[in-house]
């Protein structure tokens, strides 16, 4: 077995997924596009050398349909003989295609390859797919779908917390965020995306707000009620036994935002980093896929950490670092309170819930992230994970290398 190791990271700034965010402009295959071409000149990487291209991705439809990544390598410039994959395990998409990648790395399939994810929310907005999953009324009976902000609200009735409780994660994460960008922390990865005349574009995250208050947030109105009312709660307590109501806390401010985005990772074994010259700068050691009761849905990314950490005879106390997307801000005091996991090792640079989230992108943004605040206070493990539609969880463990 070969080490599956991480050479470089790259991502584009989050943008607000609406026609006046600062991405909105560009297609979901010129971001791609644009990171493979940011590899190259950052790296001097040779893309003859790549095995594959694995691009995570939710909406596979309209402009991020027909095999997205094979559609960007060939736009890239790569040649005619590197493939191309994407992949869908909804909000998961990114995280998986890394460890899928990795673990095809390990073992001996492929050499040198690019794994990432992107997602255009604002060209292709969620659900646009129209699947079974959100539009066929038989089927959402039967398996009891439910909207994600549903299944949150669900799960903060189940584990008790509390409105206020919810709004002072909120303010944490965005203080986090407003904090790591000022202090420049994600300045080595992030690559400007100009504006298609070529002008200066986007530079940075914009959905960070300084200054969000417990005030501001207490005055939101609960996001999700209405949709309760309308069939979804129903929907939900007939799917699932054990509550008889749900208690509608989240907010706009306690919700992750939508973003548009892109990130991709080079990821090779031993060889193929001494070929290309880079120093590796981690390992990926594992990843793990789980499933939870879809009506609950949300609790999948953290059980997918739970059995990661375990498969590698490892416990919560031995990661530094955990980079969870926040799937609506009950999910993230549970594993908080569930792993004994405090604020300085829970994402330490902010969350979705401030930055942004581009579905099949936040999962390889959270890897890249992880290994660069591992680099930043010298630690040595961390991991990875995002929860997905229909009760789906991935989790990528990795180990940072000594420089």
């Amino acid at each position: 077995m070969s080490d599956a190791l991480v050479l470089d990271y790259v991502r584009t700034p989050r943008g607000k997924a609406s026609p006046r965010g600062s991405l909105h402009e560009h297609t979901p295959v010129d971001l791609v596009v644009h990171l493979q071409r940011a590899l190259v000149e950052r790296t001097g990487l040779d893309p003859a050398l790549v095995d594959d291209v694995a691009i995570g991705c939710a909406g596979q439809v309209d402009e991020q349909g027909a095999n997205l990544a094979r559609t960007a390598t060939l736009l890239a410039g790569w040649g005619d003989d590197v493939p191309g994959v994407t992949l869908n395990r909804f909000c998961a998409s990114g995280v998986d295609a890394v460890g899928q990648t990795a673990a095809r790395v390990r073992g001996g399939d492929l050499g040198l390859a690019v794994a990432g994810g992107v997602e255009s929310v604002s060209r292709v907005p969620m659900f646009t797919d129209r699947g079974p999953l959100w539009s066929d009324p038989a089927t959402i009976r039967q398996i009891g779908s439910v909207h994600m902000g549903i299944a949150a609200d669900l799960n903060a009735t189940l584990d008790g917390f509390t409105r206020e409780e919810l709004d002072a994660y909120a303010v944490e994460t965005h203080a986090k965020a407003a904090r790591a960008t000022q202090d420049g922390a994600f300045a080595r990865s992030l690559v400007p995306v100009p504006h298609a005349d070529g002008s200066p574009g986007a530079a940075h995250d914009e959905l960070v707000r300084p200054g969000t208050s417990l005030d501001a947030l207490a005055a939101l109105p609960p996001a999700f009620a209405r949709l309760g009312a309308d069939g979804q709660d129903a929907i939900a307590l007939g799917a699932y036994d054990g509550v008889d109501h749900i208690d509608h806390l989240h907010t706009v401010g306690t919700s992750p935002q939508m973003a548009d985005a892109a990130a991709l990772l080079l990821l090779g074994d031993e060889a193929a980093a001494a070929r290309t010259g880079l120093r590796p700068r981690a390992r990926v050691l594992a990843a793990a896929s789980t499933s939870v009761n879809p009506v609950v849905m949300l609790t999948a990314g953290q059980s997918a950490v739970e059995q990661v950490i375990a498969r590698a005879g490892l416990t919560p106390d031995d990661i530094d670092v955990f980079e969870f997307a926040e799937a609506f801000a009950a999910l993230c005091l549970r594993f908080r309170r569930d792993l004994g996991v405090g604020p300085e090792r829970m994402n330490p640079n902010g969350g979705t819930m401030a930055m942004g989230h581009a579905f099949g992108a936040t999962g390889a943004i959270l890897v890249g992230s992880c290994v660069e605040e591992l680099e930043r206070r010298d630690g040595r493990y961390g991991v990875a994970a995002v929860s997905g539609a229909a009760g789906l969880g991935v989790a990528v463990l990795v180990e940072r290398l000594a420089g």
